[in-house]
């Protein structure tokens, strides 16, 4: 079964038909979704979802469009959250220098401090990176990204920054934009990735893959995604599912809590 490790169910895209849209996930085999928070509210959000749905998980964090609000009050609610049994991960976080909504130094300053709180909880990391490999990089240097290790989301970056961040300890997700026929730089990319260091995901409702592209993204297309990682690595789709699914589960621990959960 399918599983897609990033997308945004909590987003208001999907509020007058989340269930249709759960129903069409499994109908394409996707057996789990990571729902990934990007402020306080999405947060929260993507908690209730993951309550309300057992094939949903959650992610809390503040987003680098947002990082102008960190500060010790939005730290502490996110320490709150993270105790949250159905918070398997801290993102997504990052820094973003193609929009700048937040300043620079507050992104980079953002990013340090939910790395340090991720590695005191003992979460994975979900990192957005966008137009800004050189300070992502230094930063997950200095920092590092804990014992729990992470994930690069939505990768955009070149085979030389995709070996950095998987020597950091870290997951290479790859999205939509892997089907998109102009995407000749990130197919090489996918080529060179180690297939146990792979994740996939939508990033829904956002960068719906190919034939699809203009319509709203959501978890039932992630399969599209796998299919042309298996095309690029010559790989069956099975193994492909097998893997990445793998990948996936052992990364955010879920067969560790399902275990947890089924001797209560």
């Amino acid at each position: 079964m399918w599983f897609d490790s990033h997308c945004h169910l909590n987003d208001e895209a999907f509020q007058n038909d989340l269930s249709a849209v759960l129903d069409q996930a499994r109908q394409a085999g996707v057996s789990g979704m990571m729902v990934v928070g990007y402020d306080l509210p999405s947060s929260i959000r993507a908690i209730e979802l993951a309550h309300a749905y057992d094939i949903l998980w959650a992610s809390v964090g503040i987003h680098p469009h947002d990082a102008k609000i960190w500060g010790p009050v939005v730290r502490r609610e996110i320490e709150l959250l993270l105790k949250d049994s159905k918070v398997m991960a801290l993102g997504e976080i990052g820094l973003d220098y193609h929009y700048d909504y937040s300043p620079r130094d507050d992104q980079r300053r953002a990013f340090r401090e939910q790395l340090e709180l991720a590695d005191e909880y003992r979460k994975p990391v979900i990192i957005h990176n966008r137009e800004a490999h050189g300070d992502t990089l230094q930063i997950l240097s200095e920092v590092g990204v804990g014992e729990a290790g992470g994930v690069m989301h939505c990768f955009s970056g070149s085979k030389e920054t995709a070996a950095a961040c998987i020597k950091q300890g870290l997951y290479i997700s790859f999205a939509g934009p892997l089907t998109f026929k102009n995407a000749k730089n990130l197919a090489e990319v996918a080529v060179e990735v180690p297939l146990d260091r792979i994740l996939i995901e939508t990033d829904a409702p956002y960068l719906t893959p190919h034939p699809f592209r203009g319509e709203r993204n959501h978890p039932g297309l992630v399969p599209l995604v796998g299919q042309k990682l298996a095309e690029l690595k010559n790989e069956t789709v099975e193994a492909v599912m097998e893997i990445t699914s793998r990948n996936s589960r052992n990364l955010f621990k879920l067969d560790v809590v399902e275990c947890e959960t089924d001797e209560k």
